[in-house]
């Protein structure tokens, strides 16, 4: 995993895999918390993190999602300026990652090119996506929001999924959720039970999430 990063200095591989250890979490499991002091970079081997904010109300909103392969902004972020997370993540599946410790993190990143270059790369993505959330939040309206959320849900296989849970992704009141969703029915565009939302019309979900305010 590690010998991309390192130039071809196997001292420094060794020294890496060394430091570094296998973590496993089962789903539903916490990553860290909102203000733990972040010691380890982490690498997303199999599994899915999803990255959240919660409000002093209790209302939630996602900020993003880790997919196999990727790393964790606030890690990123957190390492490099010494500070705690400001958020919190919790794992969706059974996840496995490997995890580095800060000074073989610091080390990789004086020492290797490659690894400086992924590293940052990741963090540019990562925050551009981020950008892309709260513009999304800010000026785009919730229908198209909406649709955006069940369409991605479906490419992602997910086929229960409650109304609390579309407005954590949205961040908004469930009550709004279940308003619109009603509606999307109506017009026949979903089919809606107990815990599931079924997709009846894409072409009209697709049409109504390209919109923005």
């Amino acid at each position: 995993m590690f010998s991309r990063y390192i130039d071809g200095d196997e001292r420094l591989l060794d020294s890496i895999v060394a430091a570094a250890r296998l973590v496993k979490l089962d789903s539903g499991s916490y990553v860290f918390h909102s203000g733990d002091h972040c010691e380890s970079f982490l690498l997303l081997v199999e599994g899915s993190i999803r990255v959240r904010l919660t409000a002093a109300s209790g209302r939630e909103v996602t900020l993003y999602r880790i997919a196999p392969g990727g790393s964790c902004i606030l890690t990123t972020s957190c390492l490099l300026g010494d500070e705690s997370y400001p958020a919190e993540a919790i794992t969706e599946s059974n996840v496995v990652a490997v995890a580095v410790p800060r000074v073989a993190f610091e080390d990789l990143l004086e020492k290797s090119k490659p690894f400086r270059r992924v590293v940052f790369a990741g963090f540019a993505t990562r925050l551009k996506n981020v950008i892309a959330k709260i513009d999304e939040l800010s000026f785009t309206g919730i229908d198209a929001r909406l649709a955006r959320v069940l369409l991605a849900c479906d490419a992602r296989g997910v086929d229960r999924i409650t109304h609390q849970e579309i407005s954590v992704e949205l961040g908004t009141a469930r009550e709004v959720v279940s308003r619109h969703l009603k509606r999307f029915e109506l017009e026949r565009w979903v089919d809606l039970g107990r815990g599931r939302v079924v997709i009846v019309d894409r072409a009209g979900l697709e049409k109504i999430a390209a919109l923005s305010d």
